[in-house]
């Protein structure tokens, strides 16, 4: 049986709308997924693990592993560092995993360039007056600091049609039915089964592809 390849699945979103906790959900019910832990120069928020959420680092650090080339992408914001390790990702991909991306929208469409085979799936809540909720209701920002990730958000709402697949996070239970179902799906696209097509097409030419047939 031809080994299932992996997929590498970038998920992104605007601030409160609830990809943590999807991609968090997936983990838990679905063995074949796989985090990337993304490094980031921000302060750990309440219940964070180093090396579990994120590699918590200085930014003379991230700049030393950006000069030595450790990271897939990078990106700047709201005043901080966040990136993905290379090293991890190919020995899941290789490994067969489905190597999950929860990362900002300028680290994704880095990706794409760099993978274009990525699958990339924005998630965004049903409307704005519920992504404002949210980020209130976190109780982890200052009013300002929530003002200005409503203002990124508006800015960061330009590069949805980018992404493959929009998910609307409503329903915690239905989105992580809805997004699994997406990832899922793609092992089936021809471009992931190239080679077994290719290898059933030469085995039925050279058996029964003959004139006396």
């Amino acid at each position: 049986m031809t080994k299932r390849k992996g997929l590498l699945v970038v998920i992104s979103g605007f601030s409160g709308a609830g990809k943590g906790t999807l991609v968090k959900k997936l983990l838990s019910e679905h063995e074949n997924y796989r985090l990337s832990v993304s490094a980031t120069t921000r302060a750990p928020r309440p219940g964070e693990v180093d090396g579990k959420d994120y590699f918590f680092v200085s930014k003379s650090r991230f700049e030393e592993m950006i000069i030595k080339q450790e990271l897939i992408e990078y990106a700047s914001y709201v005043g901080n560092y966040y990136g993905t390790p290379k090293a991890f990702v190919k020995e899941a991909l290789a490994a067969g995993s489905d190597v999950l991306l929860e990362i900002e929208i300028q680290g994704a469409l880095k990706v794409r360039e760099r993978f274009p085979e990525a699958i990339l799936i924005f998630v965004a809540p049903p409307d704005a007056e519920t992504l404002r909720s949210r980020l209130l209701g976190r109780g982890t920002e200052t009013p300002e600091q929530v003002t200005a990730r409503l203002r990124r958000a508006a800015e960061e709402s330009q590069w949805m049609p980018d992404y493959d697949y929009l998910l609307i996070n409503d329903d915690l239970e239905h989105a992580a039915e809805e997004l699994h179902f997406m990832i899922d799906s793609q092992h089936s696209r021809m471009s992931q089964n190239r080679r077994f097509a290719e290898r059933i097409r030469d085995d039925l030419n050279k058996h029964f592809l003959k004139e006396d047939l």
